[in-house]
């Protein structure tokens, strides 16, 4: 990934840029993940889009997330739409301004904050840059996980975060003082996190590309922040790895996709829902 210095080293050299914004009915990460493939800097989120800059063409980046749509909404069975626009604009310092409108975010007793940004005293702070990170705290997806973890983790536990993305959710079990092995299937993904555990000081004791049958051990807690049709899909792999009276972490469920997940892990104990507006995130005991 580009460092933000680059970036702006990039983007001054030309009068103009390009900007697309990239607005799918659903699926906001999937669609993340496979722009991620195709566009090798920073990809701003929002709650709803995903942002690209860029000085070059963009057209074939909006018809290809177009194209993903259309076979997303084959695979799934579901009517996934995108809207893509492009823009002109004037070459200005929009990273200055990203980072203006950036803040730290203080979930129980962590603090995520950027790196131009100062730790807090007496927090458990974890430092990520959100611009070139998968995953930064500021998601209510995220927030809910840290918040689950600082419930569940407890000094000695194994955990195992799947679908590691930025390490976040690792980096804060480890700062718990759990063993955390992580993984995740993108392998930019599985880097980064490898760059962040480095940059707060902490060590995953495995890291891999793939998911949770990359290993045959059972955790205390598992944790997989995905979205909902992978979770499904992925449900006796995650269970598998649950400790008898382990607990299972899930998150990015959208509420419409509540019902589908509590009917795949049925046969767990639901031990509690937190609800952060559109997103739950559920905490599962593995029933003997």
């Amino acid at each position: 990934m580009a460092s933000t210095t680059e970036l702006g080293a990039a983007y001054f050299m030309k009068e103009t840029y390009y900007e697309l914004t990239v607005t799918p009915s659903a699926h906001l990460d999937l669609f993340l993940d496979t722009l991620q493939t195709l566009f090798p800097d920073a990809i701003e989120t929002t709650e709803t889009s995903l942002i690209i800059r860029s000085e070059e063409d963009v057209a074939p980046l909006a018809e290809a997330a177009e194209a993903f749509a259309r076979v997303l909404s084959e695979r799934l069975g579901e009517e996934v739409s995108v809207e893509t626009t492009v823009e002109e604009k004037e070459n200005v310092d929009w990273i200055a301004a990203y980072r203006e409108a950036i803040r730290p975010v203080e979930v129980g007793e962590f603090y995520v904050y950027p790196s131009w940004e100062a730790p807090k005293e007496g927090k458990r702070n974890i430092q990520i840059d959100p611009a070139l990170a998968f995953g930064s705290g500021h998601h209510e997806t995220t927030a809910s996980c840290l918040e689950a973890l600082g419930r569940c983790v407890k000094a000695g536990d194994t955990v195992l975060d799947v679908g590691c993305g930025s390490g976040i959710l690792g980096i804060a079990a480890s700062m718990l003082g759990a063993t955390v092995d992580a993984c995740d299937t993108d392998p930019l993904a599985v880097e980064n996190a490898a760059k962040n555990f480095a940059l707060n000081h902490q060590t995953p004791r495995r890291l891999w590309e793939g998911s949770a049958p990359g290993t045959g051990e059972r955790y205390d807690v598992v944790v997989a922040n995905i979205v909902a049709d992978v979770l499904k899909m992925i449900a006796k792999d995650l269970k598998a790895r649950t400790k008898e009276g382990g607990l299972l972490i899930l998150s990015g469920i959208l509420d419409t996709k509540e019902a589908t997940i509590e009917e795949a892990f049925a046969d767990m104990e639901l031990l509690q829902t937190l609800a952060n507006n559109e997103w739950r995130t559920k905490i599962y005991r593995q029933q003997g």
